[in-house]
């Protein structure tokens, strides 16, 4: 009926539904949003628009995107053991250790369990990471950043 190609349609739809979405979950503020779509180049009329559809909808944009969130396992309790090869057959001298662990995870109500195994060098590189990734989060930038995801 419009006399326009399907692909223009379905490109502008795709690129409404992609920034009422981003906004909402950015939770970005009307002058911001308005910032947004200025760079457009649309009329006045339609940035007022956009822009009451945005005030409009952002919470329910929001509870329908927190429910399509993956539900991730969380931590329950860990066992380890370290064990160590003190010799073979074939070097009688040699130390070899190992640490194993049992990650118990809750998943919806489900308990699961996963067997990891690694060598102290690569759980030390690891531990390390993990810390540095933490101090990152001390940081004001990330502070911000996980503010406005909540």
């Amino acid at each position: 009926k419009l006399n326009i190609d399907v692909d223009i349609i379905q490109h502008g739809v795709e690129g409404l539904v992609y920034l009422l979405t981003e906004s909402s979950k950015l939770m970005i503020s009307e002058v911001d949003f308005q910032d947004s779509i200025n760079v457009l180049g649309f009329s006045d009329e339609l940035n007022k628009s956009l822009l009451q559809l945005y005030l409009d909808n952002r919470k329910e944009i929001r509870s329908i995107l927190g429910e399509l969130a993956p539900r991730l396992p969380s931590y329950h309790s860990l066992e380890w053991r370290l064990d160590v090869q003190l010799a073979s057959r074939s070097l009688r001298q040699q130390v070899k250790p190992a640490v194993t662990m049992k990650l118990h995870l809750n998943q919806n109500e489900d308990q699961t369990a996963q067997v990891l195994q690694t060598d102290p060098a690569t759980l030390l590189h690891l531990i390390q990471q993990l810390e540095q990734a933490l101090g990152e989060m001390k940081m004001n930038h990330c502070r911000r950043i996980v503010r406005n995801m909540k």
